[in-house]
């Protein structure tokens, strides 16, 4: 045990120089690592709680993916049904179920069997309990009633949660914003952590807008006085425009945001005013050259969020598949709506429930009293291993702080962000790792209580140790695994750095101290062992 080739000794040192190098940037101005080369920028990110930051929980609207869902299902009843050429009446929707009476009994048998069609597994480990997506049943009367189960809606709200995250994670990395933290948070809502950003205002606005922009005509064909009364064909809505006028608008939508491939804020040439002009995917561009073909002459809105941002008549065909949009905007507010069209609307609003602003002077509060706990921590420990273990409480000291290294190397090489719980983790690994210089010098004692002599006592010693050692950070190391996947935020920091300092700990306490005393041992020669 105590014997390492050139090899094998040469590539421990550079293990452990090379993991230890990659956390110097850390001692270093950013702006100056900025200037080194992409690879060597790698550093430590600190979390909310150490320079303080916007700390924000948002909640979906499950009421409305409830609607959305319910709409859904009756415009699907509405097209099958005609498609099948059945005549039905009292197509509604009411509470979690949507029903619709069949004019001819003959049609019944005919209108479930097809109805039933839209009924789908719910996927993951729902479908393995054969539960579906919808449940289709005959109310008597002729009416059918097809009802929405709690696994099926509790899946959608699953599915708009995903989706939302990384919606959310496009619009608050468009800011331009630090290591931000976005994640799931119970079944209906979203952290969104922002190391750095002491106002929230511009971030709330960014993110509690759906941004579901769309294309649709103005439906000229309705008088103002008509308009101002309400009285619009069911084929239109009313919708305000920015200025607060009403506009007749088709409900039929001829390009959705979602054939958007790019949008940018930029400056009309000719007004100098600031716009967006966006571009269409082929798909879009498509649907938008037959649109404008078709309605030269006349009006479309550009919808967004149910409000008209600007309705301007249509000049020509466009068959680029670029535009712009203008309608009284400030350089930042056009900037806010590009970056919402090229991160994509939500499928369903967000509201915030939880808001909380840490100030940069509660952050460097935290970041000296953690300091102070890790010095006061590590400088107990060494006094105690010198003390009790005299030249090898030298080696196992030596190997401990080449481990807080290595651990700060790691975290760097990761891009981690480093959070209180964090600090607190690196200290409880660096009593782990003396722990484990512990096992080993006591069983060094054990042996040499039994007679044998000094290097045979060291080589019994490491070698009989290690076995407790591996079991012992093992299912340590199984406690931060579980914590790292069943936990979030702080916790989640926890667990990372107490993983991390698990793995070097074996390797800077077994292999290293292992290391150092072969290099003493072959040095001394000694007679007895200094423990």
């Amino acid at each position: 045990m105590l014997y390492f080739t050139r090899w094998k000794a040469l590539a421990i040192i550079l293990t452990a120089l090379v993991v230890c190098l990659c956390a110097v940037p850390n001692f270093f101005p950013e702006a100056r690592v900025k200037t080194w080369p992409l690879w060597a920028q790698r550093h430590l990110v600190l979390g909310l709680d150490l320079q303080g930051g916007s700390y924000l929980l948002l909640e979906v609207d499950s009421n409305y993916i409830k609607k959305e869902k319910l709409d859904q299902i009756r415009d699907d009843v509405r097209r099958v049904l005609r498609e099948n050429r059945i005549v039905y009446t009292g197509l509604v929707a009411r509470n979690d179920a949507v029903e619709v009476r069949i004019s001819k009994d003959t049609d019944l048998p005919l209108a479930l069997s097809k109805l039933r069609d839209l009924s789908q597994p719910l996927g993951g480990l729902l479908g393995s309990n054969g539960q579906r997506s919808l449940e289709v049943s005959d109310a008597g009367n002729g009416t059918i009633r097809l009802t929405v189960p709690p696994a099926a809606v509790t899946e959608r709200i699953r599915q708009t949660i995903e989706q939302s995250i990384q919606i959310v994670e496009k619009r608050v990395n468009e800011l331009g914003t630090v290591e931000p933290v976005i994640q799931r948070q119970g079944t209906d809502r979203i952290l969104v952590q922002v190391p750095g950003l002491q106002d929230p205002t511009r971030l709330k606005e960014l993110l509690g807008k759906t941004a579901k922009m769309e294309f649709r005509m103005v439906d000229e064909s309705v008088l103002p006085d008509a308009v101002a009364q309400g009285k619009i064909p069911p084929e239109d809505e009313l919708l305000a425009e920015v200025t607060g006028q009403k506009l007749a608008i088709r409900k039929q939508v001829l390009v959705s945001g979602g054939d958007l491939s790019d949008a940018q804020a930029a400056f009309d040439q000719r007004s100098g005013e600031p716009v967006v002009s966006f571009k269409f995917n082929s798909s879009g561009a498509r649907k938008f050259a037959t649109a404008t073909t078709e309605g030269v002459g006349q009006r479309f809105a550009i919808v967004l969020d149910n409000q008209v941002i600007s309705a301007p008549v249509i000049r020509e065909p466009i068959i680029g598949g670029q535009g712009q949009i203008s309608g009284s905007f400030t350089v930042q507010s056009a900037n806010d709506l590009a970056i919402l069209l090229r991160a994509g609307a939500l499928p369903a609003p967000l509201t915030v429930i939880e808001e909380r602003t840490v100030g940069p002077g509660l952050g460097q509060d935290s970041i000296e009293k953690g300091e102070l706990a890790a010095y006061v921590g590590s400088i107990l420990v060494v006094v105690f291993m010198l003390v009790t273990y005299r030249l090898f409480g030298l080696f196992a000291n030596i190997a401990v702080a080449i481990n807080v290294a290595m651990i700060f190397g790691v975290l760097s090489l990761l891009n981690a962000t480093l959070t209180l719980p964090g600090i607190a983790g690196i200290v409880l690994t660096v009593g782990i790792a003396v722990d484990s210089n512990v096992l080993i010098y006591e069983r060094i004692r054990e042996e040499i209580r039994g007679g044998r002599n000094a290097i045979s006592a060291i080589d019994a010693g490491f070698k009989r140790a290690l076995a407790t050692i591996l079991d012992s950070n093992i299912t340590t190391f199984i406690a931060a695994a579980v914590l790292f996947y069943i936990g979030t935020g702080p916790v989640r920091g926890f667990a990372v750095t107490l993983g991390i300092g698990i793995l070097t700990t074996v390797f800077t306490a077994f292999t290293l101290t292992r290391l150092i005393v072969a290099w003493w041992v072959r040095w001394k020669r000694p007679q007895s062992v200094p423990i």
